[in-house]
């Protein structure tokens, strides 16, 4: 295995309150700082989709010419509800056997999923990241937590800012007629480096070619 867990107790609490636990114990370990694209050949693309009590998780590797270098699969019976906030107990464990079957270790990760833009700052992004010790951004779908205004134009980035008022994200347009897409770090990454390395990887479409190309293949091997 390229990568060795932190600690493998952090993936699979028994209720909520000892996730919530979990979760604000991780926190201790967050690290935030910037992350040159340049330092990284190879980008993971990581996504989960279901079906029935099936969890099929993707982990795309692909280099800095968008070409696809390696596509891991893995399924696994869901063992934690679906519980908004504390997704990333549904879905480590999958990534996590995804990551012990790679050949060629990425330089960085970004999952369909919240970094820091979450009620305790532990996202699936940053969950992973602080397991895996590899620097992580979140690109989700939708907002999780906080308040931001809807960008108005492609290439527009607006603030995510949370109750105490502290930027915790962004909200971007990347595309024309599309929902803006939530970014925002999740380890070992930053604001600005996360908002800037998810423009940098578009290709033409919605979501970042590693998320985009993940997502593809989890509804190709869904069936």
């Amino acid at each position: 295995m390229m990568f060795v867990l932190k600690a493998s107790k952090w993936i699979a609490p028994k209720t909520l309150e000892e996730a919530e636990h979990i979760q604000n114990e991780m926190f201790k370990h967050l690290v935030l700082c910037p992350f040159d694209l340049s330092n990284a050949s190879l980008i993971a693309g990581v996504d989960v989709s279901y079906t029935n009590n099936e969890a099929l998780g993707i982990v795309v590797v692909i280099n800095r010419n968008f070409e696809v270098v390696e596509v891991i699969s893995q399924k696994t019976k869901v063992s934690f509800p679906y519980v908004p906030g504390f997704l990333a107990f549904r879905e480590a464990p999958v990534i996590l056997k995804c990551f012990e079957k790679l050949q060629f270790k990425p330089d960085l990760a970004l999952l369909d999923g919240q970094g820091i833009a979450h009620p305790r700052k532990l996202g699936i992004a940053t969950h992973i990241g602080i397991l895996l010790d590899i620097p992580t951004i979140g690109v989700a779908k939708s907002l999780l937590c906080g308040r931001c205004e809807k960008p108005e134009k492609v290439g527009q980035a607006t603030e995510i800012k949370d109750k105490n008022n502290d930027i915790i994200g962004y909200c971007y347009l990347s595309k024309t007629g599309t929902k803006p897409i939530i970014i925002s770090p999740g380890y070992k990454t930053d604001l600005k480096s996360s908002l800037c390395i998810v423009q940098a990887l578009l290709n033409g479409y919605k979501l970042p070619e590693p998320v985009r190309l993940a997502h593809y293949y989890s509804q190709k091997l869904k069936t």
